[in-house]
């Protein structure tokens, strides 16, 4: 008789454990919810504005806006090149396209682009790719270009990232 009523104790000591723990794991749960739901534990609000190139371009100054697109960036090559293109992509779905091109439009404006030279490309009427104002956007550059002295026959490609709070 007195084996049977020591095995209720355990058992029910090991049953209030198992509860106690469970009710403080369903609290943590609910509270983690919580600050999710309201934004708090939002990992885009914590990262920091960055520029991230090759070592080929020193990233100087960036915005991105709801309509434009701006970036100044340094040839960091060591001697001149021309640029071919530069495409702008986001990182949604969603394409992210701007009506009208860089200025300077390439290549007539960034041919002969000198070492440590800094230029500003701008695009404007931009639209999709997931950028919302007051939000953080990611904008993925991709900057085709060839040195002048190797000739557009080796043309060369470098991509880059802008993450920013949209402007």
């Amino acid at each position: 008789m007195a084996t049977a009523r020591f095995r209720n104790i355990k058992s029910q000591a090991a049953l209030e454990f198992l509860t106690t723990y469970g009710w403080a794991f369903l609290v943590i749960l609910i509270m983690i919810g919580t600050l999710a739901y309201f934004g708090i534990l939002s990992p885009s609000k914590l990262l920091p504005n960055r520029c991230n190139f090759g070592s080929e371009f020193q990233c100087l100054d960036y915005q991105i806006g709801a309509a434009t697109f701006k970036i100044r960036l340094k040839n960091n090559i060591g001697e001149p090149m021309d640029v071919s293109s530069v495409d702008l992509s986001g990182e949604s779905t969603a394409a992210y396209t701007c009506t009208s091109p860089a200025e300077p439009t390439p290549p007539a404006g960034l041919t002969g682009w000198k070492s440590g030279e800094v230029k500003e490309l701008s695009w404007t009427g931009c639209s999709g790719g997931g950028i919302v104002a007051g939000e953080k956007g990611k904008v993925l550059i991709t900057l085709r270009y060839n040195t002048v002295s190797s000739g557009s026959g080796y043309a060369k490609e470098v991509k880059g990232e802008v993450l920013s709070t949209v402007i």
